[in-house]
C-alpha cells in the first residue's frame, strides 16, 4: 500500500556526507600512526594503526549496507536487500567483541609483566586519535539512536576514542610517576565498558537477524490495539520482524463478520501501526469467519 523506496534512499543520503567524512579522516589517522610508529619504532603504534584500520572497515561495512538497503526491489530479492544492514550491524558487533578481548587479553599480560612507559610520541598521537575519533563519534551520535547498524558505527569510534583517552591518561600518569599498573587497569576498564555496550548491540542484531519482535514493539500492545478497531472480533496469525535496521513488518489475520467498511478499516490499521508501533509494512488478511489457528504457539 505504500511506497518506501523514497524513504531509503533517504536515509542513505542523510548519512553519506557522515560516513565519507569518518572514513577519511580514520584513513589519514591509520596513516600517521604507520608514519610515527615507523620513526619512533613503536610497536604499539603500528598495532593500533592495525586496529584502527579494522575499525575503517566496520565503517565501510556499515556504509554499503545503508547504501545496498537503499536500492530498489527486484523479482528475485522482492524486499531489496534490507536485511544487509542487520548482517552489518551483526558483523561490526563481533568485530567489537574480538577487539574487546584483544585489549582485555594485552591488559592481563601486562598486569604480570609491566611494559615500558609509554613514550611522549604515543601519547602525543593518542591525543590526535581521541580529536579524530571523537569528532567521528559524534557524526553518528543522533542517527544511532534509531539505528542498530549506525549504532555499531558509532560504537566502534566511541571504542576507539576510549582507547585513545587511556593512553594519554595512564602514559601521562607513568610518565610522572612509577604506577606502571595504571595502564593495564585502565584498559580493563574500558575493554567492560565497550563490551556493555558491544553486548546490547550483538543481542538487538541477532535478535532482527533470526526475525525476532524489533525491540521497542510490544506484541500484546499491537494485538489489543488491533482487537480494538471497529469490527473485529478476534487477532490471530500475528507476527512482527524487522525487514531492516530501521524498518518493521507485520503479517496478520484479523476476523471482521461485517463486509462493510473494509477499507477504511485497512486504511485506518495500517495507519495506526506506522504511527504507535514503528510497523511501516504491513500486511492484513481480513476473515469472515475464524479460521482458528492449529497450532497457537506458531500463531
Amino acid at each position: 500500500m505504500h511506497d518506501h523506496g523514497h524513504d531509503h534512499s533517504h536515509h542513505f543520503d542523510t548519512h553519506n556526507r557522515s560516513f565519507v567524512i569518518a572514513i577519511a579522516l580514520n584513513v589519514v589517522f591509520v596513516v600517521i600512526e604507520v608514519v610515527y610508529g615507523l620513526l619512533s619504532g613503536s610497536l604499539a603504534l603500528l598495532a593500533d594503526a592495525g586496529h584502527n584500520l579494522s575499525d575503517v572497515m566496520g565503517l565501510v561495512l556499515a556504509w554499503v549496507a545503508i547504501w545496498l538497503a537503499s536500492r530498489a526491489a527486484t523479482r528475485s530479492k522482492t524486499y531489496g536487500l534490507k536485511k544487509t544492514t542487520i548482517l552489518a550491524a551483526l558483523f561490526n558487533a563481533l568485530i567489537l567483541i574480538a577487539a574487546v578481548g584483544g585489549i582485555a587479553w594485552e591488559a592481563i599480560q601486562r598486569l604480570s609483566s609491566p611494559g615500558p612507559v609509554a613514550g611522549l610520541t604515543v601519547i602525543v598521537v593518542a591525543g590526535i586519535g581521541v580529536l579524530i575519533n571523537g569528532l567521528t563519534m559524534l557524526l553518528f551520535l543522533n542517527g544511532q539512536k534509531g539505528d542498530i547498524n549506525i549504532r555499531g558505527a558509532f560504537l566502534h569510534m566511541a571504542a576507539d576514542t576510549a582507547v585513545s583517552v587511556g593512553v594519554v591518561i595512564s602514559g601521562t600518569v607513568m610518565l610522572l610517576t612509577d604506577f606502571t599498573w595504571i595502564d593495564p587497569v585502565v584498559s580493563l576498564i574500558i575493554a567492560a565498558v565497550i563490551f556493555f555496550g558491544t553486548w546490547q548491540l550483538l543481542k538487538e542484531s541477532v535478535n532482527l537477524a533470526v526475525d525476532a519482535v524489533p525491540k521497542g514493539i510490544d506484541p500484546s500492545a499491537v494485538q489489543s490495539s488491533l482487537e480494538s478497531l471497529p469490527g473485529i472480533v478476534s487477532v490471530h496469525h500475528l507476527h512482527i520482524w524487522g525487514l531492516s535496521t530501521t524498518e518493521n513488518a507485520l503479517t496478520v489475520h484479523l476476523v471482521k463478520p461485517d463486509p462493510e467498511r473494509d477499507h477504511e478499516l485497512l486504511d485506518h490499521a495500517t495507519s495506526m501501526l506506522d504511527r504507535e508501533f514503528g510497523i511501516q509494512h504491513a500486511t492484513i488478511q481480513l476473515e469472515r469467519v475464524s479460521q482458528g489457528c492449529p497450532n497457537p504457539t506458531h500463531c
